[in-house]
């Protein structure tokens, strides 16, 4: 589990501004009618947009929030669901038994749904879209990041599980050759789950691919430092919100 259901999202650096944000319903090509939160900025834009990828338990509280601390830094954000062929509609708390869910996820499906939230947010005057994706979302986020249609001005993962093998596509690893955008990625150092090997074969495939990326590692921090211990690891956290501003900024045009 990646967060508890009192987890609420670190505030970004500096002064917010005030936003307000919605559930929607999205369709996808084929049919799929998936829930998703959108939430803008009611002042200035910074620039860029973002889409925010959940762990395993989809559309919960915690991503509709995290939304929403995106657009009072002047972001927009939609923050989508996985599970609208399985689970239908239905409420993402902590009642949703969603492992049998992530268990029928297929990569093709996803990226349909991925299509029908960029499709939502595509507007040329509010910059480039960024994926921003946690846990099974931060592996998501790169698996997304080999399409080169969805047209990213980057991909952000936050302690991305580099070694599942997606729907018979290869882990993260394998296909971390074919990624097609700049890439920012955070570990925890102490995160059992992603040994530091694996983060160094992500950052040597990203090279060898000639893709632009930042690795960072918080030395001290476990899975899920963001979100279910971003009180117990505020620096890291802190860090870690300037680093995802700083590049969605720096590559939104």
């Amino acid at each position: 589990m990646c967060y508890d259901d009192n987890a609420r999202p670190p505030m970004p650096p500096g002064t917010p501004g005030h936003a307000h944000g919605e559930d929607i319903v999205l369709t996808a090509t084929d049919g799929n009618r998936l829930a998703a939160y959108y939430a803008v900025p009611d002042g200035s834009q910074a620039g860029g947009q973002v889409i925010i990828y959940p762990d395993v338990r989809g559309l919960h509280q915690f991503y509709k929030e995290l939304a929403l601390r995106f657009a009072e830094a002047g972001i927009p954000a939609l923050a989508i669901d996985y599970f609208g062929r399985t689970a239908g509609l239905t409420a993402r708390d902590d009642s949703f038994e969603f492992m049998p869910h992530v268990m029928q996820l297929k990569i093709e499906s996803f990226f349909q749904d991925v299509t029908a939230g960029l499709a939502y947010m595509r507007d040329p005057d509010k910059g480039a879209i960024f994926p921003v994706g946690f846990c099974m979302g931060g592996a998501m986020s790169l698996v997304s990041a080999t399409n080169a249609d969805f047209g990213f001005g980057g991909v952000v993962a936050f302690y991305a599980g580099l070694s599942r093998n997606f729907g018979g596509r290869g882990t993260v690893l394998e296909q971390a050759e074919g990624i097609k955008y700049p890439v920012l990625a955070m570990f925890g150092g102490a995160d059992q789950g992603i040994p530091p090997d694996q983060v160094q074969s992500l950052t040597d495939k990203l090279a060898l691919a000639g893709v632009e990326h930042n690795i960072i590692t918080y030395p001290d921090a476990p899975h899920s430092f963001f979100d279910r211990r971003a009180t117990d690891f505020a620096a890291a956290s802190t860090d870690a919100w300037q680093q995802v501003l700083s590049f969605v900024s720096a590559h939104s045009k």
